[in-house]
């Protein structure tokens, strides 16, 4: 099986400590796909990933080198990291990534957003997925605006297509999630598990077929913080998340 590619899901969190006048600094880094890429490790199923500092630079530029992976994921990585390329800085021409990954999917390709603070639309309407090729072809369309959704009571996801090769042999009991993103499903898509939040309901999981190839969306995230720990601790996670990887690879 080819790998999948990861993109995203790092970041640098820089803090600063005052004592009086002195004014210390401290930085780390953080990579929030590590349970994402053992749980698919553990199945066969290899990763590489490319964290979301780094996809300016190094996120493929062409349908030739796309097809060395078997599936792209984009989570917790916005459009502009993918839009900038060190021509565009330069004031230069170059290719527009987003596009290509449309083509690639109508191609035969197959394509997952997770979700995040940077994902969709994000947040604080930053991650500016709204009206761009990508989202043409994922399974849910982007709110114009902010679409995080902090639900620190939690949200209990509800299967509703028991029998999708994605979720066979998975409890329907999962644990709660803890925020997602608010998106709208497409009347080409299927849901197969949503949310229910002040009476609407939210979609959770979302796949749709595109052209030749296949899309899907994960309206929460891969990892901590809006996975809870149960769910995170959860066996199903160790076949769910496989099976998602399988069914972008098409090898269920």
């Amino acid at each position: 099986m080819k790998p999948i590619l990861l993109a995203g899901e790092t970041f640098h969190v820089t803090s600063f400590a005052a004592k009086g006048y002195e004014v210390g600094a401290s930085s780390r880094y953080s990579n929030g796909a590590e349970r994402f890429i053992a749980a698919l490790a553990a199945s066969g199923i290899p990763v590489t990933q490319i964290g979301g500092e780094r996809c300016e630079a190094e996120f493929p530029r062409d349908l030739d080198t796309l097809s060395n992976y078997s599936a792209v994921i984009l989570s917790d990585v916005g459009a502009l990291s993918l839009l900038y390329t060190p021509e565009t800085r330069a004031g230069l021409r170059s290719v527009n990534r987003l596009e290509l990954l449309r083509q690639w999917v109508e191609q035969g390709g197959s394509l997952m957003m997770a979700g995040g603070y940077t994902s969709f639309q994000g947040m604080d309407g930053m991650a500016l997925f709204h009206g761009t090729a990508v989202e043409e072809c994922l399974p849910v369309s982007c709110l114009p605006g902010p679409d995080g959704l902090e639900a620190p009571e939690g949200l209990d996801p509800v299967v509703i297509e028991a029998d999708h090769p994605i979720l066979r042999g998975i409890p329907a009991d999962m644990p709660y999630v803890l925020g997602m993103n608010r998106v709208v499903a497409r009347d080409t898509s299927t849901t197969l598990i949503h949310c229910v939040h002040r009476g609407a309901k939210l979609p959770l999981l979302a796949v749709r077929d595109y052209g030749a190839g296949r899309t899907l969306a994960w309206m929460t995230d891969i990892g901590p913080h809006w996975l809870s720990r149960d769910f995170l601790a959860w066996p199903g996670y160790d076949r769910l998340m496989p099976n998602i990887g399988r069914w972008l690879a098409r090898e269920i």
